[in-house]
């Protein structure tokens, strides 16, 4: 039996893992394990599980993972996410459709402090979920606002994405997260133009909040500088390169405890929580990334990658149309896998096909990120329109997803805009101090 003919073996048997719900850190370590010592060794494969799980647990990149989501959950326990949210319902909220266009740019400020999209949906659903049925939102523009809104969690930089993205393409996360805030703030202007849209063509899906008094709207303000004057702290460090990426998380982090100590919201049961979720969280990616490790030496002996490699490049069409074929296996996939799984799975195959191609590492990465945002709220999978239904427990699962078509449609009209200007996405690298 070949090489290839095992690596088909080896990933078919991956995928089977994968559907019978095995963690796919796990399912990646055995697969790759029991690979290694098949192509190789015994001895090979034990030195690849020493030496690789040694390296990922001593990167100090990686320590902008528990730094930032630190970040996250602090202003989550403390309930200065919830202040981003008054600040855009303040200013917005009376006009028609403002409560949902409010909850997705508490939703982009939030994810700015987490890098979570889970933890975005979860956090503005409690939030606003409760406050649109109050004025009778209809279903599906509400839940289908939180459920998208989340998915800028991954995008809007910090973004646990970019960090394994960067880890497995050995690119710089510092330009990976600044290729993502003009995407980012594109992607939630399309959002916030696609409930105006929606509320536009049938007005009682969204009606009018209360009005605001200039009095309230400069409190909500005042209320949401602080968390955003830390926001700029950490991008406008990294951009002018006063911080690394790892300083960045390590002063955004630290400024959020200062805040709530301040304000005395940061109590120790608060703070034990954060950190308790933190460390959880941590612990998943650090196993995804072994997982991940163990897996690539697998295919490297395989010969998968050069196999698909070679099948492309042999394709007599525009390398554009390489492209787009790459990013429906993406969109595909999202269907059926998390989206942390597609990327660790499929990153050792086409990322050298890109290379190969010409295009830049940085920009693919943000096209690739966009398309894990897609299959978070793609069926059957759709993690956060299931975090959503979570929240909103009468509202059917159907009419979740139904409410997230729109939403997946102006992630398609945003992929293809980075795709036909990929200046979009790197500018803001292109042109920051090192």
């Amino acid at each position: 039996m070949s090489s290839f003919d095992v690596g088909l073996i080896g990933m078919g048997a991956l995928f089977v893992l994968l559907a019978f719900r095995i963690p796919v850190a796990f399912a990646m370590f055995v697969v790759g394990f029991l690979g290694i010592w098949n192509l190789h060794s015994l001895n090979a494969a034990m030195n690849y599980l020493a030496s690789e799980s040694f390296t990922i647990a001593s990167s100090a990149e990686l320590v902008v993972v528990p730094l930032f989501i630190l970040m996250g959950n602090v202003a989550t326990e403390t309930g200065m996410s919830r202040k981003l949210y008054d600040a855009a319902y303040a200013m917005i909220g009376s006009i028609r459709g403002g409560l949902a266009s409010a909850t997705i740019i508490g939703c982009g400020g939030f994810a700015a402090l987490s890098g979570s999209s889970v933890a975005s949906a979860l956090t503005m659903g409690k939030v606003s979920l409760g406050e649109m049925e109050r004025f009778n939102y209809d279903h599906r523009l509400s839940t289908g606002a939180v459920a998208a809104g989340g998915t800028l969690g991954i995008l809007i930089p910090p973004s646990t994405g970019f960090v394994i993205y960067a880890i497995l393409t050995q690119e710089s996360i510092g330009r990976l997260f600044l290729a993502g805030v003009l995407p980012g703030l594109l992607l939630l202007f399309m959002f916030v133009l696609t409930v105006t849209v929606q509320c536009w063509l049938k007005p009682e899906m969204g009606p009018a909040g209360p009005r605001t008094t200039a009095g309230e709207k400069a409190r909500a303000m005042v209320g949401a500088l602080p968390i955003l004057s830390v926001i700029l702290l950490t991008i406008g460090g990294i951009y002018t390169g006063i911080f690394s990426p790892t300083e960045a998380s390590a002063v955004g982090a630290g400024l959020i405890i200062i805040i709530g100590l301040i304000s005395r919201k940061l109590t120790m049961p608060a703070f034990w929580a954060a950190a308790k979720s933190s460390v959880v969280t941590t612990a998943t990616v650090m196993f995804i990334l072994i997982g991940a490790h163990m897996l690539i030496p697998f295919l490297a002996l395989s010969h998968i990658p050069q196999e698909v490699g070679s099948f492309l490049e042999g394709l007599s069409v525009h390398p554009l149309v390489i492209l787009a074929m790459i990013l429906a296996c993406y969109l595909v996939l999202g269907c059926f896998l998390e989206g942390f799984a597609m990327l660790v799975l499929t990153m050792p195959i086409f990322f050298p096909v890109i290379q190969q191609l010409g295009f830049d590492p940085i920009w693919f990465g943000v096209l690739v990120v966009l398309t894990l945002e897609m299959g978070l709220i793609s069926p059957p999978v759709g993690v956060n329109v299931f975090i959503v239904k979570s929240v909103a427990q009468h509202v059917p699962l159907g009419t979740i997803f139904r409410g997230v078509m729109p939403f997946w449609l102006a992630m398609i009209a945003t992929l293809i805009l980075l795709v036909a200007f990929p200046q979009i996405s790197l500018i803001l690298p292109n042109t920051m101090i090192n």
